[in-house]
């Protein structure tokens, strides 16, 4: 398939946020762009803002006309149902339909192209890599699986000739995409609905990594891969020391193989997140960007929607949301958490996402939100999958050892947040939660 033969594109499920950087970089490049989602969201009312056209109805009368011809591209995510009529009728009359990797894979090809892999981490590290390039000046388009906040949007630049992406293991869609550079940023065991079981998914890793040069391989120190390797604090290829915190920021020197490179500068909270940023400074490095260009662009970096986000940062009152999903990723906001604000009271509330995750996961779920100093559980936000019997919050509510805990409705929360004595709020999970944050904020404001 060539891309410049397509005239059309039609996305089902175009809300999703890897499809909605497709999609913004569709539109950029001039196809006519429309797209099916079940619900409207922040995603799809900022998507319209641009002037894409977007339908919540699966009807078939709703595809436009002009659309019915050999030159549209449709692109499907895989958590539509096979039912779908839209779906349906495309396949129906044979015409062109590929997974969001695939288009990837497709656009990725031709170009020099940086892939982000690993079961936590992708977004934030494609997001500092993408903006490292872009700021530095080279040609780049990212392709990114969040919005960041410097430019308010899942995709980074316009350029042709180098590319950035989220290496997807879901479904094993990284397999379809041509990397030069690669790292892996972890290689946790999750998506057992899909994989069966880890040493699968340590497998399906291998395969990812084989697809570059170990010498252009980056992967964090302790994974089971050869290549040039990341850390904090030990001796690592890339290493992060003289690790200190001034005014918010951490500043670190980098020991590189072949220097040492001082006083980096870096926004984000949490261990992982310095991982992430040394990931990103290795990559950059290794495409020529200099070691001020890249000092530089970190210090500007201002962090990934949904993403450790600060939505109140006052002296008396603290808001931050992320999207945690999996244990190891909850224990890394409470780290951050606990480093920022020590000695303070902290209250999480979790929606769980996937009846299969919290099966999978029930006791590292149980562990890690257990440090908190109060723990809210809202229902499991189900996506893609069917309720399975006795999976439930009650259940996961019931492991966690901890005396302050409590199951709430999305109403509840909001009581709750409002009658506590916390000094910090935390929202965590990748369903809905995400849509409560304007509505929270606002309420915990009025509040004080």
């Amino acid at each position: 398939m060539k891309l410049n033969q397509i005239h059309n594109v039609y996305f089902i499920g175009i809300g999703g946020i890897g499809m909605s950087a497709l999609a913004r970089y569709f539109q950029y490049i001039g196809k006519k762009v429309v797209g099916y989602d079940k619900t409207p969201t922040q995603l799809t009312d900022e998507l319209q803002a641009i002037g894409l056209e977007i339908h919540f109805e699966d009807n078939i009368n709703l595809i436009p006309t002009d659309f019915y011809v050999e030159n549209t591209l449709v692109i499907v995510t895989p958590a539509v149902p096979v039912s779908h009529s839209e779906w349906n009728y495309f396949i129906e009359r044979g015409f062109t339909i590929k997974k969001r990797a695939e288009v990837l894979g497709i656009i990725t090809k031709d170009t020099f192209c940086f892939a982000v892999a690993g079961t936590h981490g992708k977004t934030t590290t494609s997001s500092i890599l993408g903006h490292v390039l872009y700021e530095s000046g080279v040609d780049v388009t990212a392709f990114l699986g969040g919005i960041v906040e410097n430019y308010n949007s899942n995709l980074i630049g316009s350029g042709k000739t180098v590319t950035v992406v989220e290496a997807d293991e879901f479904d094993r869609s990284f397999l379809h995409l041509h990397p030069n550079v690669s790292c892996v940023t972890s290689m946790d065991a999750d998506h057992l609905d899909i994989y069966g079981d880890a040493a699968s998914i340590e497998e399906s890793f291998r395969e990812f990594a084989a697809k570059t040069p170990s010498e252009n391989l980056y992967v964090i120190k302790g994974l089971p891969l050869e290549g040039n390797t990341i850390g904090v604090n030990n001796d690592a290829d890339f290493s992060a020391q003289n690790i200190r915190i001034n005014n918010g920021f951490y500043v670190f020197d980098v020991k590189t193989p072949t220097e040492v490179v001082q006083n980096v500068k870096f926004g984000l909270p949490g261990h992982h997140n310095l991982t992430n940023a040394l990931l990103a400074f290795a990559m950059a490095k290794s495409y020529g960007v200099s070691n001020e260009k890249i000092i530089s662009a970190l210090a500007s970096f201002k962090g990934v929607r949904r993403r450790f986000s600060f939505q109140i940062r006052e002296e008396k009152l603290v808001y931050i949301d992320d999207y945690a999903h999996h244990p190891t990723e909850i224990n890394a906001v409470h780290q951050a958490v606990r480093e920022l604000y020590p000695g303070k009271k902290i209250i999480a509330a979790f929606q769980p996402h996937l009846f299969s995750r919290t099966k999978d996961f029930v006791d590292g779920f149980a562990e890690s939100l257990s440090q908190f100093d109060e723990v809210l559980l809202l229902d499991i936000y189900p996506a893609r999958e069917l309720p399975m019997e006795g999976v439930n919050s009650t259940w996961l509510l019931s492991k966690i050892d901890n005396p302050n805990k409590k199951l709430v409705s999305k109403d509840e929360l909001f009581t709750t947040f409002e009658n506590s004595d916390a000094d910090v709020y935390v929202t965590i999970g990748a369903g809905d939660i995400g849509e409560l944050v304007k509505d929270l904020k606002k309420a915990l404001h009025e509040k004080n």
